[in-house]
C-alpha cells in the first residue's frame, strides 16, 4: 500500500503515492469559502491523476447538507458505485462538511457489493488480503426500539458480507455512529457483546473500533462501515495491537480492541481505534480539562504507534471528534507544537461515548516492507 504524503493545511487535500498493491487513502478537507461540489472535485481529480477508484467513501458533515451533497456527487461523479457512510459531523470552522476520507484501489479492480438494491460494499486483493469494505448500513425498521435497530444492522452486515464471499468472523475494524449515544450505549454494548460471543473471529480477537454518537440522513437509531479481510498468502495476517498505557476495552464491557495490525508482503497497516482520556483501569481522566484530554490521548496513541514501531508521520488518516466544536484550537496548538500541522486528520463536532469526554481519535498508519 502506498506510502502517505502529507501536505499543507492550506492546501487541504491528503493523498498516497503509488507503490506495489495501488491502494490509496485520500483526505479532503474544505478551504475557506468552498463549496461542496469543488470539494468532491478535488477528490475526483485526485483518484483521476492516481488511476484510482472509491472503495468507500465517508463523509463527515451536517445532514441538513446531505441533500446538496448529494446531488454535488451525482455531478461530478455521475453513477456512484461504491459505498457512502455520512455522519453528522460539522467542520469545527463552521463549514458544513468536516472533512471527505476516501479509501481507493487501482481502477477497474474494485467489486461492488449491492443489497436491497443500493451499493452497500466494495471487494478488492491487495497486499496478501481480499478486502470486503461496507458502509452506509443501518436498519431495515427505523421505528424499531434502538436495540432491535442495532440487530436489523448486523444482520445487514452478514447478508452483505455473505454475498461478497465473507463472513462476520473475516471482521477486523468497525465504525458505529449512534444518534443519540449516551441514552443507549448500555443497551449497544450488551447487544455487540452477545452478537459477538457467537462469532469466531479470524483473528483470534474482537475488531478494532470506534463508537461516537452522531445523527445520519435516515434518522435510523446508526449507521455502521465494516472493514472484513481474508488472507490469500501465508505471510499476510491481521493481530490485534494492545494499548500500552490502557487495560483492554472489555474490561469495562466494551467488545473491541484498542488496535488491529494487517501484516502483508507489501508492508503493515495499523488501524487504532477510537481513543480517548481513559485511565489504565477504564475510568475517564481529567474530566471537563479539554488540554490534559488531548494531551493524554495523544500521549495514548503515541504510545500504541511505538509498540510497533510506528511513528505520527506515518500516519494517513485519522479522525478527530470534539464534544464542542469551539475545541479545535487545543488540539491544533498539540499538533503545531510537534510540527505535525500535515496530519491528515478530519476535525469533527461529535458525541464522544462517555459524558465526561471532550475528545477522541482514531488512526491509521502504513510503513512499507523493510522500512
Amino acid at each position: 500500500m502506498p506510502t502517505a504524503k502529507p501536505v499543507s493545511h492550506s492546501q487541504s487535500v491528503a493523498s498516497s503515492t503509488p507503490a506495489p498493491g495501488s491502494q490509496f487513502s485520500f483526505t479532503v478537507k474544505p478551504l475557506p469559502g468552498e463549496q461542496m461540489k469543488a470539494m468532491f472535485r478535488r477528490l475526483a481529480t485526485a483518484l483521476k491523476d492516481s488511476n484510482a477508484a472509491p472503495a468507500h467513501l465517508m463523509v463527515f458533515g451536517s445532514v441538513s447538507a446531505h441533500p446538496a451533497a448529494v446531488e454535488a456527487m451525482r455531478r461530478v461523479f455521475g453513477r456512484v458505485d461504491w459505498p457512502v457512510t455520512w455522519v453528522d459531523g460539522a467542520g469545527c470552522d463552521g463549514h458544513p462538511i468536516a472533512g471527505l476520507q476516501a479509501l481507493a484501489f487501482s481502477a477497474g479492480k474494485v467489486v461492488p457489493i449491492t443489497l436491497k438494491g443500493q451499493v452497500v460494499g466494495s471487494v478488492f486483493e491487495e497486499g496478501g488480503f481480499k478486502h470486503c469494505l461496507l458502509g452506509g448500513l443501518g436498519p431495515d425498521e427505523p421505528s424499531a426500539s434502538r436495540p432491535d435497530q442495532f440487530r436489523q444492522t448486523l444482520g445487514n452486515v452478514e447478508a452483505a458480507l455473505g454475498q461478497a464471499g465473507f463472513s462476520m468472523g473475516d471482521i477486523a475494524r468497525t465504525w458505529y455512529y449512534l444518534d443519540h449515544l449516551l441514552s443507549w450505549y448500555g443497551a449497544f454494548n450488551e447487544v455487540r457483546t452477545e452478537a459477538y460471543s457467537r462469532v469466531r473471529f479470524r483473528t483470534g480477537s474482537l475488531p478494532a473500533s470506534t463508537g461516537i454518537s452522531a445523527r445520519n440522513p435516515a434518522g435510523a437509531a446508526l449507521v455502521a462501515s465494516i472493514w472484513a479481510l481474508q488472507s490469500l498468502h501465508p505471510s499476510a495476517r491481521a493481530a490485534e495491537v494492545p494499548s500500552p498505557l490502557q487495560c483492554p476495552a472489555p474490561a469495562y464491557g466494551s467488545s473491541f480492541s484498542r488496535a488491529m495490525e494487517l501484516t502483508s508482503p507489501h508492508g503493515r497497516r495499523l488501524l487504532i481505534s477510537g481513543t480517548a482520556s481513559i485511565a489504565p483501569g477504564g475510568e475517564t481522566l481529567w474530566a471537563g480539562n479539554l488540554r490534559e484530554q488531548v494531551h493524554l490521548t495523544m500521549e495514548v496513541i503515541e504510545a500504541i504507534l511505538a509498540s510497533r514501531g510506528f511513528r505520527f508521520s506515518d500516519i494517513n488518516r485519522a479522525t478527530a471528534y470534539f464534544k464542542d466544536a469551539a475545541s479545535l484550537p487545543e488540539f491544533s496548538a498539540w499538533c503545531a507544537e510537534r510540527e505535525l500541522g500535515a496530519l491528515p486528520v478530519v476535525a469533527a463536532q461529535c458525541g464522544i461515548c462517555r459524558d465526561d469526554l471532550l475528545f477522541e481519535l482514531e488512526a491509521d498508519a502504513w510503513k512499507p516492507a523493510g522500512k
